[in-house]
């Protein structure tokens, strides 16, 4: 039987369980997609359901004033890493692309919950149409994670190491903001 170390590391250790030294690099580089990505999406959606009708989550979503949201955003984060005009340019267009992309996919959200929702209200229990509606949210978060991921690399692409380096530096103070410990 194979035992668990549970003793502390001292805190200048770089050992990993796992062996990969890159592991916390790795995790953290994920944790910094998800962070941007969460706030792209979270800071475009909570101005849309801000603006009412025509918002994110609605049926006739405006692409029009989704185009505004993103240029009002990516100004914003050009400004924060001194970003060139041929820079905001670049950025304007690949998160604009992103927004087309995934936008779609709020309305899928909003009905996957309402299936939820009668599934769990239904007389009797259908494990298999609870595991189909858990495997197509699934997908769709597998999705919506490729699309950011792709945007996001596709953004750095277009950043120099010292703009990339000052994202990374504010996303660290970001998530610090968060854990407690």
């Amino acid at each position: 039987m194979e035992t668990l170390d549970t003793s502390p590391q001292p805190s200048g250790s770089r050992s990993h369980h796992c062996g990969h030294g890159g592991a916390r690099f790795g995790r953290g580089v994920f944790f910094l997609l998800i962070a941007l990505a969460a706030g792209f999406v979270g800071g475009y959606a909570g101005r849309s359901f801000a603006h009412g009708a025509g918002n994110l989550m609605s049926e006739t979503l405006d692409p029009a004033r989704m185009d505004e949201h993103v240029e009002r955003m990516v100004k914003h984060f050009a400004v924060e890493v001194d970003a060139t005009p041929e820079q905001k340019d670049k950025l304007t267009a690949i998160a604009k692309g992103a927004a087309r992309d995934l936008a779609p996919m709020a309305g899928k959200i909003r009905n996957a919950r309402r299936q939820a929702i009668d599934l769990m209200g239904a007389e009797t229990v259908d494990r298999a149409a609870i595991e189909n509606l858990r495997a197509e949210q699934f997908a769709l978060m597998d999705a919506s994670s490729k699309r950011l991921t792709q945007a996001l690399a596709d953004a750095a692409d277009v950043l120099t190491l010292a703009q990339r380096r000052k994202l990374a530096e504010r996303a660290e103070h970001f998530g610090h903001r968060f854990h407690h410990g």
